[in-house]
């Protein structure tokens, strides 16, 4: 019997949501509570509600109308979306404050309805879905002492695996009520022996995996820098002890929002665990006045039962085909030459030709202008805000430089950071009022620059008019959007006292619109996003930006551990990744072309350094990697992503391999990081073959069945120094 991907059982009060390999159930029990059941693998026809068992606990009370009946508690049940003041000390998925002064918000369920097709929000970015891909769940809880109501939003992806939540808070009643608190999510576990795998990193060493046994009492990761930050990314995992990446129970959790974000978990008294995430609530609040409306950001799910590998897949089928806009879907995407750490600041529209000149003598496709060619910016301590061409530099303007780039054959692109202002500028002189700034205080400042207050209108529209005429003016195909500082001194000249609790909620939501706005107008631009590399990397910005920068890192051994660690959640097509100069700029490491261009290639490919003062041997290499790239760019936008290798645990290779859809051809790659004296043998066993099938290795002309290199493997080469590349290519014998 077909499975409907979303049921309610009007007898049993159960609602069951299943995918094609996952089933998630909750029901409405006694005083119409909300509580969930079961997440995991899909097992049919099959109601959970039994695994619900009332305990006596003490210190933990119970609602009035339970009576004398003290196994019913808030603080024992796994609930779907708790409370505040209710009678559950644990962590709670949201908060309000009413006129009265008063906390408690006491959900109780109120109604349903499912409809074809996925939710949308309200300017925000989420999965899209039509009527054929996607359903939609609403279930609206009203809190019994105010006229508060709380819209669950359930979006099924049955083809996928996927279930997104979203919460819709409005203002029934006819008295303000303030917001001080709203996941996006709740879950609740029956157990607690479950590990938590988070990304943490700073600047230029981001999503740096960590992986540990939930313990008694609150672990979170978060951010309160106003982006997602370097720090922690906005994506957790719950997995079992032994989960790998072909084996164990696995549970992901990714917020598509791009500000201050908080996922918590608690494991309590009784060993059961709860999951909320969404936005932090730290300096957050939101007044709702009579019918006012907050939606909180959309939480992408995903369950798997075949390891951490299965996870990620999902993942990026997820975020290639419902989250990246239409036009960039499996779009090959042009291979770039960028000039900031060959000239940074010291240049002239000379020196720009010639780089670009010799990018395309060596095959590239796009030349892109970074920081520095407006306003007086000779440095980063000025400049920012002032989005004119500085024609002592670029002599000619702009429109001259792009047209005799174009000329050559190359696109061209410019990197702007449009939510920044200098002090030294005359954007700060006319307007001081329009960045940051508490009153009184003098400003906190990072990089010589303060924020812009893009919660404001006059001031989006100021920026997005000088950006527009620029891009009116001149032939340009590509914009790096970046941002090269937190939020602080975080106060808004426009908003009363008692609003600015939502001065961070508001800069995001003027940030989405920023992005809007460019890419109606410019529908074919291609977008990079870049918060000083990945303090910025999260599913909002992917559904702008089909590539986002991965890390201002460039050194090609460092970045094995940063994409290693992005690869959990994100598309491998998404992650800028640049072949630099040696010795690195970052480390001063040096590794050979080839290996760089490996790890490079592995993400979207592009190139930041002097080509005209490479070697000869070095430029054959860059053609081969470009070549090379060009072939596989398709496979490794639509293929399947396997990390053979942890980084943090292997210190003698890193390998990875991407297998197309139609198991038809696989690639693997990799580098050898040290290089030993009387080597061992070390063989690399393949995934995602179809065991019986015949596949020759390209290179060598050899045939092996999938089987073969999956369970007895094949060699690594032997090679002389450190960090030497692999490579191999497979492609199935059709019979």
């Amino acid at each position: 019997m077909e499975m409907k991907p979303i049921r309610y059982n009007e007898k049993t009060k159960i609602f069951s949501l299943s995918t094609a390999n996952s089933m998630y159930q909750m029901q409405v029990r006694e005083y119409n509570t909300l509580v969930h059941l079961y997440y995991g693998a899909n097992i049919g026809q099959t109601e959970t509600a039994y695994r619900i068992v009332g305990r006596d606990r003490g210190f933990s009370g119970n609602p009035y109308a339970a009576g004398r009946d003290r196994t019913f508690s808030m603080d024992t049940l796994p609930q779907e979306y708790s409370g505040s003041g209710n009678g559950d000390y644990r962590i709670n998925a949201i908060e309000a404050v009413h006129e009265d002064g008063s906390n408690v918000l006491q959900l109780s369920y109120e109604s349903y309805r499912i409809r074809k097709g996925k939710y949308v929000l309200n300017g925000m970015p989420a999965m899209s879905g039509t009527e054929e891909e996607a359903q939609t769940l609403e279930i609206v809880l009203r809190d019994q002492g105010s006229d508060l109501k709380v819209t669950l939003l359930y979006g099924v992806f049955p083809e996928l695996d996927v279930i997104t939540r979203a919460v819709r808070i409005e203002n029934r009643g006819t008295k303000k009520v303030e917001i001080k608190k709203a996941m996006s999510m709740e879950m609740d576990f029956l157990q607690s022996d479950l590990d938590f795998i988070h990304f943490h990193g700073r600047h230029a060493m981001e999503m740096m995996m960590e992986r540990q046994p939930l313990s008694h009492g609150i672990q979170s990761i978060e951010s309160r820098r106003g982006c997602s930050s370097h720090h922690h990314n906005p994506f957790a995992i719950l997995c079992s002890p032994h989960a790998d990446e072909g084996t164990g129970e696995c549970f992901g959790y990714s917020l598509v929002y791009s500000g201050n974000f908080q996922c918590a978990i608690e494991v309590d008294q009784a060993d059961t665990t709860r999951l909320v995430m969404g936005i932090h609530p730290y300096h957050f609040s939101y007044c709702l006045g009579q019918g006012e409306v907050f939606e909180a950001p959309e939480v992408v799910m995903a369950y798997s039962e075949q390891g951490l590998g299965r996870l990620s897949h999902i993942f990026h089928d997820a975020y290639r085909a419902h989250l990246i806009r239409k036009q960039w879907v499996n779009q090959k995407r042009p291979v770039l030459i960028n000039n900031w750490e060959v000239t940074y600041f010291d240049f002239d529209e000379e020196k720009l030709y010639q780089i670009a000149k010799t990018g395309k003598e060596m095959g590239l496709d796009l030349f892109v202008l970074d920081d520095g060619w407006f306003g007086n910016r000779e440095s980063d301590h000025s400049g920012l805000g002032d989005w004119v061409v500085n024609e002592n530099k670029i002599k000619g303007g702009l429109p001259e430089l792009v047209r005799r780039i174009n000329a050559l054959g190359m696109k061209f692109g410019l990197w702007i950071e449009p939510e920044m202002v200098s002090e030294d500028s005359s954007l700060y002189r006319e307007h001081p009022d329009w960045c940051m700034r508490i009153p009184g205080r003098n400003p906190e400042r990072s990089r010589y620059q303060l924020n812009l207050d893009i919660s404001r209108e006059e001031v989006r529209e100021h920026v997005l008019e000088q950006i527009f005429q620029i891009l009116d003016g001149s032939h340009i195909e590509y914009i790096k959007w970046d941002m090269n500082r937190s939020l602080g001194n975080v106060y808004s000249a426009a908003l009363p006292p008692e609003r600015q609790g939502e001065v961070f909620h508001r800069y995001v939501l003027g940030l989405y619109q920023m992005l809007e706005r460019l890419l109606d107008r410019c529908p074919d631009l291609l977008l990079e996003t870049c918060s000083g590399g990945g303090g910025r990397f999260d599913p909002a910005m992917l559904h702008y930006s089909p590539q986002i920068w991965c890390s201002d890192n460039t050194d090609a051994v460092e970045r094995i551990k940063i994409q290693y660690g992005t690869s959990f959640a994100y598309p491998v097509s998404a992650m800028g990744a640049h072949v630099s100069i040696c010795p690195n700029h970052q480390t001063g490491r040096t590794a050979p072309m080839e290996t760089r261009g490996i790890v490079a290639s592995a993400g979207a490919l592009g190139f930041e350094l002097n080509l005209s003062r490479i070697t000869e041997a070095e430029k054959e290499t860059v053609k081969k990697i470009l070549q090379e790239y060009r072939e596989k760019e398709t496979l490794l936008q639509t293929g399947d992503y396997y990390r053979l290798t942890n980084p943090f645990q292997n210190q003698e290779y890193a390998l990875w391999q991407v297998v197309s859809k139609d198991r038809s051809e696989t690639i693997v790659e990799g580098v050898l990081l040290k290089c030993e004296a009387n080597p061992r043998i070390r063989l690399i066993r393949l995934r995602g073959l179809q065991p019986e099938k015949m596949y020759q290795d390209v290179d060598s002309g050899r045939c092996y069945t999938g089987g073969a290199l999956m369970k007895a493997g094949i060699l690594l080469p032997v090679t002389s120094g450190d960090y030497q590349p692999v490579k191999f290519r497979f492609i199935r014998i059709e019979e």
